[in-house]
């Protein structure tokens, strides 16, 4: 339900700019579809080959790239599961369980944002579902220089395991609602296990 919130947001909005990190399916459950379909495009970020397999082929005029996102350029630990599992992480709280530890290429959001056609656009929507990496997404995301309008967060935390564990006040205490207040954003929605902020500067 989150692509409909967005489009209904972004409803006087033509040709948007999205970033899509953790993308995962080009189709299924999946934040930026619905805005594809709308002429919408943009950048998608997933650590499986066959995920971007699937998006080259769909989405032929969005960069779809290959690697891990997080908050510095290098190599990361991989928590692997198995090919296309969509828990497959480098957060190490939330890769406990994986079958097989294998070293992987990361990069920042800056960094892949600036190696592409979308360097100097506006952003207006991100999306980032990376199994408890949220956070250090972020911290190599510089929002004040991109500024997008709107940001979908998945939000979990290792010691619940379905979102009606979750409750409001672990939210409003967490680190990313701290960095995202303190940063000009507002949160205006907590859909299932995603949570959703806008810039306190956006004017519909």
């Amino acid at each position: 339900g989150v692509d409909l919130i967005v489009k209904d947001i972004f409803k006087n909005k033509k040709n948007g700019i999205y970033i899509d990190v953790g993308c995962h399916h080009p189709l299924i459950n999946n934040n930026t579809n619905l805005l594809n379909s709308l002429g919408w495009k943009g950048i998608n970020v997933d650590l499986d080959f066959n995920s971007i397999d699937m998006f080259n082929f769909f989405r032929k005029q969005d960069l779809n790239k290959q690697i891990a996102v997080t908050d510095h350029n290098g190599e990361v630990d991989l928590f692997f599961h198995h090919n296309r599992a969509a828990k497959n992480t480098i957060s190490k709280d939330f890769g406990k369980n994986a079958k097989e530890l294998k070293k992987i290429q990361a990069s920042t959001l800056n960094n892949i944002i600036e190696e592409s056609k979308f360097k100097d656009s506006q952003i207006d929507f991100v999306s980032i579902d990376v199994e408890g990496n949220e956070m250090n997404v972020l911290k190599g995301f510089d929002l004040k220089k991109y500024k997008p309008t709107l940001i979908m967060l998945e939000f979990i935390i290792p010691t619940t395991k379905e979102f009606y564990q979750n409750n409001i006040q672990i939210i409003l205490s967490s680190d990313i609602y701290k960095y995202l207040t303190d940063n000009n954003y507002k949160l205006i929605n907590w859909n299932h296990d995603d949570l959703l902020f806008m810039s306190k500067d956006f004017n519909h």
